[in-house]
């Protein structure tokens, strides 16, 4: 008798589980269906054109690993890994430290500081291509532009930030720290919320200074929104494009040319198709293994 009461239950209950569990699939499928026909799909087809010499209307040819061999020997590709690292490293760094600054300094409920944080928060939202004009006009090599008139005022100047092989590299880095402090501001600002506000009571009872409050307290509690802040940012640094594309397009005499640049050139200017196809598949690689590698080391962090 109970064997015949409780069958039809668990039935139902099984057609309730599949349910649930497909329900959340239906929703993502319009998403997942995009990624797969306009990035998994493209990335597939790059790692195959990577093996080939291709040739429009006149047929692939098979060329193996000649356009890895040919990609990592070339000085060029080889300088823009050292501008890439240079570059990356500079803005990751910065970014992070002022983005801890302004999350110090907007932390808070009243209703400026959301203000404040909505207009500091701007730089992520906007197009890179509209921020690197905007930093062009401003870096402008003559008396004229706003970074030099301000220098003018020091006695400094003009300073051709963009045409002089020795300052274009750190300009770009400024306008990337200036674009990627924003978004770090809003990871860390997310971690401070979970910080027990009675430790800073007891810390400022007891006399404890800024600094120590600052190393003892933040920032132990905010561990993992950093080490979030520090992933992405590895990501980040090693695929900037747009901000040296748009601002010196690799210039000039290529003291500014990246990974990304090299790889965009040999694709579109020279139409090397398998060349920039291999060296995007050698930065995909490079940047899982990081990715990895940060990830460990962060979770090696928490345990600890």
């Amino acid at each position: 008798m109970t064997a015949t009461v409780t069958t039809p239950a668990g039935r139902r209950g099984s057609r309730g589980l599949s349910k649930k569990a497909v329900l959340p699939w239906l929703f993502l499928a319009p998403g997942l269906l995009l990624a797969l026909v306009f990035k998994f799909l493209p990335m597939g087809k790059g790692i195959w054109l990577s093996f080939f010499k291709v040739r429009p209307f006149l047929g692939d040819k098979w060329v193996g690993l000649d356009n890895y061999t040919r990609v990592l020997s070339d000085h060029r590709f080889q300088d823009a890994i050292g501008h890439t690292l240079v570059l990356g490293v500079g803005i990751s760094l910065g970014a992070i430290l002022v983005g801890f600054v302004l999350a110090l300094l907007l932390e808070g409920q009243a209703r400026s500081l959301r203000i404040v944080r909505t207009a500091v928060f701007l730089p992520v939202v906007t197009a890179t291509a509209v921020v690197g004009e905007l930093w062009r006009l401003m870096y402008y090599p003559t008396s004229d532009g706003l970074v030099n008139s301000a220098l003018g005022f020091l006695g400094i100047g003009p300073v051709p930030f963009l045409d002089n092989p020795h300052t274009a590299l750190w300009s770009t880095m400024v306008m990337g720290i200036w674009m990627a402090a924003p978004y770090n501001m809003v990871i860390i600002l997310a971690g401070l919320a979970g910080v027990d506000r009675s430790l800073y009571e007891a810390a400022a009872m007891d006399g404890v200074s800024l600094w120590q409050r600052l190393r003892h307290i933040t920032l132990p509690a905010i561990r993992p929104a950093l080490g979030i802040v520090l992933t992405l940012a590895a990501i980040r640094g090693l695929r900037v494009f747009t901000e040296v594309y748009v601002l010196t397009g690799g210039g000039p005499a290529g003291s500014t040319d990246v990974w990304m640049t090299r790889a965009y050139t040999l694709g579109f200017t020279r139409n090397d198709i398998g060349g920039a196809s291999a060296a995007s598949v050698v930065l995909l690689c490079v940047t899982l293994l990081l990715t990895v590698t940060v990830n460990y080391f962060r979770k090696r962090g928490d345990v600890r």
